[in-house]
């Protein structure tokens, strides 16, 4: 594990929320003003928030990171993350508008180490395009995230992205506008490809002609664990690397209490329990025993 990604390197503050919008059903960004983390954060890190003030819920909760938000000079001084309404926390904090202030520490995590590849393949579950925003973003060579910026080989990006309906779908134009393919499917046929993610995925691997090396495609997945499990099976089938982001609950963030570990195989094919916190959230999927 890369120096960078240890929580030494986290920030903690109290920050201002400059917006909150409602994205899709029950899902929002929330926008908040933090320089330091803006130009720290990678793809694939998160961060903890935590309402100020507050001790209701007492903990904080971890959310991936979206985008960071840069100024009319380039420099990042803010970041974008997105939620989906699920429990005590999120219901408050949808409730917060510009002004209100949060408690925030990060970056935390692994992120996506930057991995050449000629196709760059982001499979999506549920809330699970959260974290590929700023994937995307780099991998089409338009920003650049990190401290020292880390430099990214140029790559085609497509994003499968499966939702139970319509309605539900968060952040397709944002994604589209990057200039990033977007393929959607959908539990009830309401928008895209009536069926699973996997069926997205399979089609577009079928489209993908024989190469090797450098220009061979690759996958990130982030979701539901079946969803995980379906895409990496794929993944192996197909002989794709494929990497996962664990969506794994967690209480501190920082790898203390070990309310996070997840089973993964070492090389030796067995298994011990990692912090998805700190080791993660990001494995290699061949790694994850589901």
């Amino acid at each position: 594990m890369h120096e960078a990604t240890f929580a030494d390197r986290a920030c903690q503050e109290t920050v201002t929320v400059t917006e909150n919008v409602r994205l899709a059903r029950d899902t929002y960004r929330v926008r908040f003003a933090c320089p330091t983390l803006a130009s720290r954060i990678v793809p694939g890190q998160f961060l903890m928030l935590k309402l100020h003030g507050s001790n209701d819920p007492i903990l904080g909760r971890p959310l991936a990171l979206y985008d960071t938000v840069v100024d009319d000079a380039g420099r990042p001084v803010g970041v974008d993350v997105v939620y989906l309404v699920v429990g005590k926390f999120t219901s408050r904090l949808a409730q917060l508008g510009p002004g209100a202030k949060l408690d925030v520490w990060g970056p935390l995590g692994n992120g996506f180490a930057p991995q050449p590849t000629g196709h760059l393949i982001m499979v999506a579950g549920g809330i699970g395009q959260t974290p590929f925003m700023a994937l995307g973003r780099e991998a089409l060579g338009l920003r650049q995230y990190g401290e020292p910026q880390r430099l990214v080989q140029k790559s085609r990006v497509t994003l499968c992205y499966g939702a139970r309906s319509q309605e539900y779908l968060a952040g397709v134009d944002d994604f589209r506008a990057l200039g990033i393919d977007v393929r959607v499917s959908t539990d009830d046929g309401s928008a895209g490809r009536r069926g699973f993610v996997t069926d997205l995925l399979r089609s577009l691997l079928d489209e993908e002609p024989a190469t090797t090396g450098e220009a061979s495609p690759q996958i990130v997945c982030c979701g539901p664990e079946k969803m995980l499990e379906a895409v990496a099976h794929l993944a192996h089938e197909r002989g794709v690397s494929c990497r996962v982001s664990l969506e794994t609950p967690m209480a501190c963030g920082i790898g203390i209490c070990f309310s996070c570990v997840t089973k993964v195989k070492d090389e030796t094919g067995e298994w011990d329990y990692r912090r998805t916190c700190v080791e993660g959230p990001v494995f290699d999927a061949e790694s994850i025993v589901f």
